[in-house]
């Protein structure tokens, strides 16, 4: 069954409504594909209102081939992309951006599809791909995220749009990172007070029309309608994977560590070639769901603290990598001192509860019911929402991890990568005026 929200609509009918909406108000409108479940489920709900309501222009498809993928999920897009060639336009981009990976101390990134390493490509690159020819100006210090704010410009550049909507598949039940991107984005930066927009720059803007979808309501649409979708997910399902962990993403970021193993079974010849490919893998393949990376529950050697814990992990570590965690350590320290974090009345009377010396403020600026607390880092703080709250054995976690943006505890950018940000924007603006 799917949600409903209210007793007069469910999460469907919102949908169409939002859609409705963005192919009013959006001359240049185009969905960021990855092939999984929520993004698929989007763009068949924008292929059915295409054609039920007759519109004949086309919307853009834009895939970041990242090389390493299983190969259900290349048919799958091939698949949807020879089905709907008539409504769509596809983007299909191969490029060496920097792409986070958590196997290694050693590694934070690695760069798919770069032309050095090409005898140790995973396989080889799709036909009518768009490589660095076609972006004469692609920077290889870019980050994946860095080149999908470069790519909305560009199209926008290109397609001479007056709007451009990027529809992009998240849901706020996937994570608290979702949930902020949401809920805590200022009022300044949405499209006619839309909550499920966002102004990525003048005149483009990401929308989310998918936002309060869950899990269950996706697989009941894909039945109901009888949608196609990546036939991964019913080897997932047999291999007893959860529904709220089944993903289709970069096996090497955090969240697709512990299944990366996975690969071994599904898909052995692409495994086979993964190891050579990244720092790593291997390891995490056998220890990612274990004590060994913070995947169970985490236990403190005897007679340490979790703080001394930390600093002990960090000084195993290479320089570069150790520099980097307590870059991001530092910022949340003295975030948390001056700023703070916003907590719900319940988290605030437990912290109270615990003797935590805490500072209550009275609102915060974001459109949220909470309140900015500021406070110290704790060693450890035993309550369920654990993960909200700024201590050192969450610090220990992130290393364990190789989570090298410290995404477990919820970071957001750095300034130093706010600024990149900005700068390439900047750099980029006046492109084909």
């Amino acid at each position: 069954m799917i949600t409903h929200v209210n007793d007069k609509k469910n999460v469907y009918e919102l949908a169409q409504e939002r859609l409705d909406i963005i192919f009013k108000e959006f001359d240049n409108i185009y969905i960021s594909f990855s092939g999984g479940k929520d993004s698929g489920v989007l763009l068949n709900l924008c292929l059915d209102y295409m054609r039920k309501h007759q519109i004949k222009r086309k919307i853009g498809l834009f895939h970041m081939d990242y090389e390493v993928q299983y190969k259900m999920t290349i048919e799958y897009i091939d698949r949807i992309i020879e089905q709907n060639k008539d409504l769509l336009e596809v983007y299909r981009v191969c490029l060496p951006f920097r792409v986070a990976t958590c196997t290694s101390m050693y590694q934070s990134f690695w760069r798919p599809w770069e032309a050095e390493k090409k005898e140790l490509w995973v396989r080889s690159m799709p036909k009518g791909a768009m490589t660095i020819n076609d972006f004469p100006d692609f920077n290889p210090q870019w980050w994946d995220y860095d080149f999908q704010l470069y790519f909305a410009q560009w199209l926008h550049r290109k397609k001479e749009a007056t709007r451009t909507c990027c529809l992009v598949g998240i849901r706020t039940q996937e994570s608290f990172n979702r949930w902020r991107c949401i809920f805590q984005n200022p009022k300044t930066i949405l499209y006619h007070k839309y909550i499920w927009t966002c102004k990525l720059q003048n005149d483009v803007y990401n929308a989310y029309p998918i936002y309060d979808w869950k899990t269950t309501d996706i697989w009941v649409a894909n039945g109901k309608f009888k949608w196609d979708y990546n036939n991964l997910y019913n080897l997932y399902y047999k291999a007893g994977v959860s529904l709220e962990r089944q993903r289709v993403a970069s096996p090497f970021i955090g969240e697709a560590i512990e299944s990366l193993a996975l690969y071994k079974a599904i898909d052995p010849d692409t495994w086979g070639k993964m190891i050579g490919r990244i720092n790593g893998v291997n390891f995490s393949s056998i220890y990612g769901s274990t004590h060994a990376m913070a995947r169970q529950k985490i236990k403190l050697p005897e007679g340490y603290t979790w703080k001394k814990f930390m600093y002990f992990l960090l000084s195993t570590l290479p320089e570069k990598t150790r520099n980097g965690y307590l870059r991001r350590l530092d910022v949340s320290i003295r975030f948390w001192r001056t700023k703070g974090g916003c907590l719900d009345d319940e988290v605030i009377q437990k912290l109270i509860d615990a003797k935590i010396p805490i500072e209550v403020g009275d609102k915060s600026n974001y459109r949220t019911h909470k309140h900015p607390v500021r406070m110290e880092y704790q060693d450890d703080i035993d309550i369920p929402e654990f993960r909200e709250l700024p201590s050192y054995k969450r610090m220990c976690i992130c290393i364990l991890r190789n989570d090298h943006a410290c995404k477990y505890m919820g970071f957001s950018p750095t300034k130093e990568e706010i600024s990149r940000k900005n700068r390439i924007m900047e750099t980029y603006k006046n492109i084909w005026r």
